[in-house]
């Protein structure tokens, strides 16, 4: 039986934990030639070769900041002449920082807009110039529901996360022409290790405020990556999807 990607060439960013690292496990598990992107040299190589067998395919790490231009432009050739073409980019990168209005490290904050926006615009530029010649693909946002409602003491991540919103809506109407489909996904509250850092102390509080009653799976994050990466979702194309459980911010 063919699996949901089986055979798509897919650039996943930021896949060396987390939420990344599921989507990247996804993708494999579907099938996918997967291109795992992270900073930290050989992190992921035991893991890359391990997920590689287990799912009988491919998953190759590809170890590079993102903010980079040039390492960006050497990756993404790299990968068109090793497998010809890129059928999806999952942007998924991010970094976040927790700040009221009045305390705003600025700094923090140019940080942040040169990770979760203009790295990922320029990564969605280099591949999208590989898709328009295969006249298909798919790139895939990492957004937050925080980007679409606002949150308190957010102000900074919020920012970033609504460029990302607006920045998706804007490349799906360029680039739909050429059969490429730009979506995004915001995610409410994940129970990833990170996340359950931060709220310690405040698991319950935060809890409330989720209408379901849980946080979210990265497996629940990454069934909709591979949703939009598959041709299931071949007429879908500049959306956000809230996977967020009635989060009342």
């Amino acid at each position: 039986m063919e699996r949901l990607l089986e055979n798509k060439v897919c650039l996943v960013t930021g896949a060396a934990k987390g939420i990344g690292r599921t989507i990247a496990e996804r993708y494999a598990k579907d099938g996918a030639f997967v291109y795992a992107n992270d900073l930290k040299e050989g992190e992921m190589d035991e893991w890359a070769k391990e997920l590689s067998e287990r799912e009988n395919t491919t998953v190759v790490p590809l170890y590079f900041n993102i903010c980079d231009f040039d390492a960006v432009v050497k990756a993404v050739m790299r990968i068109k002449k090793e497998q010809g073409r890129i059928d999806v980019l999952a942007n998924n990168a991010g970094i976040v920082t927790y700040e009221p209005l009045l305390l705003i490290d600025f700094d923090k904050l140019r940080k942040m807009f040169e990770v979760n926006v203009i790295a990922m615009i320029h990564l969605i530029q280099m591949v999208s110039k590989v898709m328009k010649r295969q006249k298909s693909g798919s790139i895939i946002n990492m957004a937050s529901i925080v980007g679409l409602k606002g949150a308190k003491g957010q102000l900074s991540y919020s920012a970033t996360k609504g460029a990302v919103i607006s920045t998706t809506l804007s490349a799906s109407k360029e680039l739909a022409e050429y059969n490429i489909r730009v979506n995004a996904v915001a995610p409410g509250m994940v129970a990833t290790e990170r996340f359950k850092n931060e709220i310690e102390g405040r698991f319950e509080e935060r809890l409330q405020s989720v209408g379901m009653g849980r946080f979210a799976d990265p497996e629940e994050i990454a069934d909709v990556y591979s949703f939009f990466a598959s041709d299931r979702s071949k007429y879908v194309t500049g959306q956000v999807l809230g996977v967020e459980g009635s989060f009342a911010i």
